[in-house]
């Protein structure tokens, strides 16, 4: 997206980092969309509308960061398998789990999802910044 942050920022961190977090607001947007929609409207089973409207984000979140934020010109064949294994980590332990087990405590699963959210942003952007998109 930018190579320099403006007001020095650049030197606190890196521009990937604000590009990575513009990209998530965008797709953690569209997942709290279709998770609304799915599992209140439709009334599809919670585990099962967490997970499409997931595999819906995290195309989207994948075809963003490749473009806009990571600038990547590898090949896209190894490099989405690898963000395939990132993300079926990711999902496991933050998606199912986190959201799942939360909801299961009785926090409201909005309130849930947000909370798996947290722990989500720092894993994925970690896994993209070096092993996704590592340059």
């Amino acid at each position: 997206m930018t190579a320099r942050l403006p007001f020095g920022l650049d030197r606190v961190a890196p521009a990937t980092v604000v590009g990575y977090l513009l990209v998530s607001s965008v797709t953690f947007a569209a997942d709290l969309l279709m998770l609304t929609l799915l599992h209140t409207v439709l009334r599809v089973a919670l585990p099962v509308a967490i997970t499409v409207a997931y595999v819906i984000a995290f195309g989207l979140a994948y075809l963003l960061n490749r473009t806009l934020n990571f600038a990547s010109h590898a090949p896209v064949g190894p490099q989405v398998a690898i963000y395939v294994v990132v993300v079926a980590v990711n999902y496991l332990i933050f998606i199912l789990g986190v959201t799942s087990g939360l909801s299961a405590l009785g926090v409201e699963y909005h309130l849930a999802r947000i909370l798996g959210g947290l722990g989500e942003g720092v894993y994925m952007y970690s896994a993209m910044r070096w092993i996704v998109f590592r340059r």
